[in-house]
């Protein structure tokens, strides 16, 4: 590790001394750099043209076992603000942004700031023995709408020259998130109530869950993000029959045949759709954003489960 670190020290040092555009670069505006798309999308609907923002985690990459390279280095190394959702997510990211950030260079981690120890959620892929919580606050909509806010006060602190213009955003941005949890809301209730059970390949809905009335019945994938047991997969069936859970989800980005399998022997419907940090369509569509992203999966809930999901249509991710 000290081998990489000092490495990565010289990449750094190399990059911020070179000019252009880049986040490493001199630039007019703040260079921020943030990690899961989903935070670099609110961070950029917030800072508009007045900040310069570098997402480090590629597309389609898992958050948790990502490995920075030479080029995260140096967007790093001339970032004034790094953005990063916390609880143990993104450490390896989180590593490079402190031993290579400018002086000036500060860290913000959203979730941190968002729950507190007490509120912490473990489950089957983040097991309470582990000592790791689950990290995705953001699937939330009223937990994104105060990542939003932490983001604006960030970028207004720094570069309080622009603060009117990231205070109209973030205000614009708020309204879109509360439109956004009411459509969601709507939707849901008209799921049978006796369906809002939510079985699902990873563990990415935890507090998306009960904000909205549904119960996590289980996930697939162990703490270790290995393949789950024989006699896990046995039991989960069994749970899936017991409690009648209508469908299963799978991930878009990270196929499970596990899942597949479950469900075909439980009888659930098989949707794998979901995702919890790789946004929709290409970039520039409107649904390829945080708000689309979210849409797509409470429709893909909503309509499993045996709902109308209508009501979200009336949302415009753009």
């Amino acid at each position: 590790m000290a081998r990489w670190r000092a490495f990565v020290l010289v990449i750094a040092l190399a990059g911020t001394s070179c000019g252009g555009s880049g986040a490493g670069g001199d630039t007019a505006e703040p260079a921020v750099a943030t990690t899961v798309a989903p935070i670099t999308d609110i961070t950029e609907r917030i800072a508009g043209d007045d900040a310069e923002v570098t997402g480090i985690v590629p597309p389609g990459v898992d958050s948790h076992t990502f490995e920075p390279g030479p080029s995260v280095v140096r967007d790093v190394a001339g970032a004034r603000l790094f953005i990063a959702n916390g609880l143990h997510l993104e450490e390896s990211s989180l590593e490079i942004a402190e031993a290579n950030l400018p002086d000036d260079g500060e860290i913000v981690t959203l979730a941190d700031q968002v729950v507190t120890e007490d509120e912490w959620v473990y489950d089957f892929t983040f097991p309470e023995e582990a000592g790791v919580p689950n990290p995705h606050l953001w699937t939330s909509p009223p937990m994104a709408a105060e990542y939003a806010r932490i983001i604006a006060g960030e970028l207004e602190r720094v570069d309080p020259g622009n603060a009117e213009g990231y205070q109209e955003r973030y205000d614009a941005y708020s309204d879109l998130l509360a439109e956004l949890d009411a459509a969601i809301e709507e939707a849901v209730r008209t799921v049978p109530e006796d369906n809002r059970k939510l079985v699902t390949y990873h563990d990415s809905f935890p507090y998306f869950a009960p904000h909205y009335g549904f119960e996590v019945v289980g996930a697939v994938q162990p703490a270790d993000f290995s393949e789950p047991s024989v006699s896990e997969v046995a039991e989960l069936i069994d749970q899936i029959e017991r409690e009648e859970v209508p469908a299963v989800f799978g991930s878009e980005v990270f196929p499970s045949d596990v899942l597949e399998q479950i469900a075909e022997e439980s009888g659930a419907r098989y949707v794998d759709e979901l995702r919890d940090d790789e946004l929709p369509g290409e970039p520039g569509d409107p649904e390829h954003s945080y708000v689309g992203m979210m849409l797509a999966n409470s429709r893909a809930i909503v309509d499993a489960l045996g709902g109308d999901p209508a009501a979200l249509d009336a949302v415009d991710p753009a």
